[in-house]
């Protein structure tokens, strides 16, 4: 993975441990520091397939590999798909980083 990658996958580890959100996995709320060691875990385990930070968010933080069910994410009662939620990030990332 080039540095760049490896920078931005960094900076959405970093937004979700440190966020006030909560992490909606098959119904069951986690704070940003579990949802934190869940992801990383399937980062782990999808590392090699995984060529974008956009594929990253896909594979590592978007759905149960399990069930098939998407995670949320709740934000102070605003709820959304993690699929989004961290895609807004990282394109705010990438633009401040400009």
């Amino acid at each position: 993975m080039p540095d760049y990658q490896k920078i931005e996958v960094q900076h959405l580890l970093n937004f979700v441990k440190n966020s006030n959100c909560e992490l909606n996995r098959n119904g069951t709320f986690h704070k940003g520091q579990d949802a934190v060691v869940h992801i990383n875990n399937k980062y782990d385990y999808f590392r090699d397939e995984i060529k974008t930070t956009e594929e990253f968010i896909e594979l590592s933080a978007t759905k149960s590999t399990m069930s098939g069910k998407h995670y949320f994410v709740n934000c102070d009662g605003t709820v959304i798909q993690t699929r989004h939620w961290l895609l807004s990030e990282l394109d705010k990332f990438r633009t401040q980083r400009k």
